[in-house]
């Protein structure tokens, strides 16, 4: 036994063992944010549940427990009996999304081949049968089977006709509304600068003329999208719930209508990959529970990358000057050590550093030397994404100090001192040698720090994120980068949806995928940077050493 404990085989398995087991975890936890995030994406079964009393109602059978002993009479305990959680939807019929039933009070539960899933632009899902198509409040196509074949012809049609008013009011209107607040501004800069009143009011007169002409042309463009809208409300659907309850609903807020429990499994094969498409490239909707996250996937991979610019060669800077310049003794190791506690403070400490340093001091200091036309109104003396991406770059700092230090001691002094014998400079053989094959480190610290900056939440919720960010950091409008703009977050996204939601049980599906996304995009953005490190790696093994 001793001899066995001296070979060390007992720790090598041991440490085999741990990673074993990590590597389960980590499965494990990445198999259950699937598993929960699947219905989002999955186009599960309508059921129909005829209870004893005579009841029906239709949903989707979220999940089956066991019914607690406090909720059962006493001649009753000793026995098992499972009820059933149905998300029932028609939250502008009953009020809520999700319902319990116990099995003992179900007499039945069919597959019914007419019942369709309704997805609507607000109030969730509609769950029942339609019974007939309207166009201005008379029936067109009547009976089920008859509904089944149109549906998707007329949902198509009132489809593009929304994309179409979307895109006039993001596009047209949009612009002619950053148009006219420009405008504006130019007129507040003149009342600000301009002394001469003869001057000031010739020139404000002339844009005021400006204003007016693109006022003109929203009015044509609204008259535009009333008729669309109008055009689209012309045609509804009659639906009915499992008790024979009816609603009439208008074709435009309605997303898309499909019967999973006729759908093949191919067909439903390309509904999940629709779905996904719609989840990474569109618009949220439904206070974020519903629709697409790509404007807080724009952010998240925008902040990092900003971030990634700033911490790399300040770090590479600091690590560079304390190995190789700084004179070794105890202010040197003072700090080091703080460099090392800062990497504990607590992600909190440095959003409130960077509200008060960032935002309200720099911030505040440039509206007032060269936005004063804009005040009291901030320009950059509020929370934007470069303040955010500043604030995570003094909170990732340390971790590239340290990664970089440790590649720059790992470099053997002989190779430093063999350059220097052969008559190359001090910044020769950090230029030529040291920096080149200090890289895949420098890289290794990078990777760090960003892992940790695209999972950070709290810091950001004080320096920029928004639950909605009506415009993204980036458009077709000089300079195009707008980096004072707030932005949406993965992170933060995921703690709002699941948090802050007005129905929080029906948005956790959104948050297990988004949280799934967050995930894929981090491990996305590792394996790019750990690509780069293991070619810069084997560039540099033969050349350098």
């Amino acid at each position: 036994m001793k001899k066995f404990f001296k070979t060390g085989d007992l720790f090598i398995w041991l440490t085999g063992m741990g990673l074993g087991i990590s590597l389960i975890m980590i499965s494990g936890l990445l198999v259950l944010i699937l598993m929960n995030g699947k219905d989002y994406f999955w186009a599960s079964e309508i059921v129909e549940v005829i209870q004893k009393d005579g009841s029906k109602v239709f949903g989707n059978q979220i999940s089956r427990e066991i019914v607690p002993l406090l909720n059962l009479p006493d001649t009753l305990k000793d026995k098992d009996i499972n009820r059933i959680q149905l998300k029932i939807g028609n939250r502008d019929l009953y009020g809520f999304d999700f319902q319990w039933i116990d099995e003992r009070d179900i007499s039945k539960v069919n597959l019914p081949d007419y019942a369709a899933t309704i997805e609507r632009m607000e109030f969730g899902n509609f769950y029942g049968q339609i019974t007939e198509i309207l166009v201005e409040g008379s029936t067109t196509v009547k009976g089920t089977e008859a509904v089944q074949i149109e549906i998707d012809k007329y949902v198509d049609y009132a489809n593009n006709i929304r994309s179409e008013i979307k895109a006039l009011e993001k596009s047209d209107i949009g612009r002619i509304n950053y148009n006219i607040e420009e405008l504006r501004l130019e007129i507040k800069n003149i009342e600000y600068y301009e002394k001469d009143i003869k001057k000031r009011s010739s020139k404000i007169a002339a844009i005021e003329k400006q204003i007016d002409d693109e006022n003109n042309k929203y009015q044509t463009l609204k008259v535009k999208v009333d008729s669309l809208t109008a055009n689209a409300s012309r045609y509804s659907i009659n639906v009915q719930d499992a008790s024979g309850r009816s609603k009439i609903i208008p074709l435009i807020s309605i997303v898309r209508v499909y019967y999973p429990n006729i759908m093949s499994f191919g067909s439903k094969l390309v509904f999940t990959l629709t779905k996904i498409q719609e989840f990474i490239f569109d618009d949220p909707r439904e206070s974020n529970t519903e629709g697409g996250v790509f404007p807080a996937i724009f952010g998240t991979v925008l902040m990092v990358l900003l971030m990634s610019i700033v911490v790399v060669p300040f770090g590479v800077l600091a690590a560079l000057y304390i190995r190789e310049y700084a004179k070794q003794g105890v202010l040197v190791r003072i700090v080091r050590i703080a460099v090392n506690n800062l990497a504990g403070v607590p992600s909190i400490v440095f959003g409130v550093f960077g509200l008060g340093f960032f935002i309200y001091f720099v911030g505040g200091t440039i509206d007032q030397l060269f936005y004063p036309e804009k005040l009291p109104t901030p320009t950059w003396g509020t929370g934007g994404i470069l303040w955010a991406s500043l604030t995570l770059s003094l909170l990732t700092m340390p971790v590239v100090i340290v990664a970089t230090e440790e590649a720059l001691a790992a470099i053997p002094r002989g190779v430093r001192e063999a350059a220097m014998a052969l008559g190359a400079t001090k910044w020769q053989v950090v230029r030529k040698i040291v920096l080149p094959a200090a890289t895949p480190g420098i890289l290794t610290g990078l990777i760090l720090a960003m892992a940790r900056a695209a999972g950070e939440v709290a810091p950001l919720m004080i320096t920029g994120v928004v639950k909605l960010a009506p415009s993204l950091p980036f458009d077709a409008y000089a300079p195009f980068f707008h980096l004072d703009r707030k932005f949406m977050h993965l992170g933060f996204h995921i703690y709002d949806v699941g948090f802050q939601s007005p129905n929080v049980e029906a948005a956790m599906p959104m948050v297990y995928t988004t949280t799934l996304l967050l995930i894929l995009i981090v491990v996305l953005l590792n394996i790019t940077a750990m690509v780069i490190r293991a070619n810069l790696r084997k560039k540099y093994k033969s050349s350098t050493f």
